[in-house]
């Protein structure tokens, strides 16, 4: 049990840096600073493949606690009522920061994604420069 709160504490710790990362990569997309990118890429890559590995931890932790189709709130249910209250406000925060960083993530995708299509599209000019009479 100790493992799996440890686990969501560093996470609440993490999400905030990974929010930080993205706000980063995305102003360095907006204002065409490629050699930014970079670096920002590696430390989210980084950071996102630490998160994950603390996710699969804390699912086999949770399974372990409670079986293979075990959920958080039944992990959570083992213990007392002040540190369940807290442990579940916890989780929703936490759920949260997720929701939130999706949201971020996907924006940035989404700017980077038309940046380089309107990139193709200067290079190579476009496939149909005219309608069809």
């Amino acid at each position: 049990m100790r493992l799996l709160l440890a686990g969501i504490a560093e996470d609440l710790q993490a999400y905030p840096q990974l929010q930080a990362l993205l706000e980063q990569q995305f102003q360095a997309a907006l204002r065409h600073k490629a050699a930014e990118l970079g670096p920002v890429a590696e430390a989210i890559s980084t950071l996102v493949d630490t998160m994950q590995e603390r996710r699969a931890l804390r699912v086999a932790l949770v399974q372990r606690l409670v079986g293979p189709q075990g959920t958080m709130l039944q992990a959570f249910a083992l213990l007392k009522n002040a540190a369940r209250e807290r442990m579940e406000a916890d989780w929703n925060t936490l759920e949260q920061a997720v929701i939130t960083c999706k949201a971020v993530s996907k924006r940035n995708a989404d700017l980077l994604v038309e940046q380089y299509s309107i990139m193709q599209r200067v290079l190579h000019g476009e496939e149909q420069i005219y309608a069809p009479a």
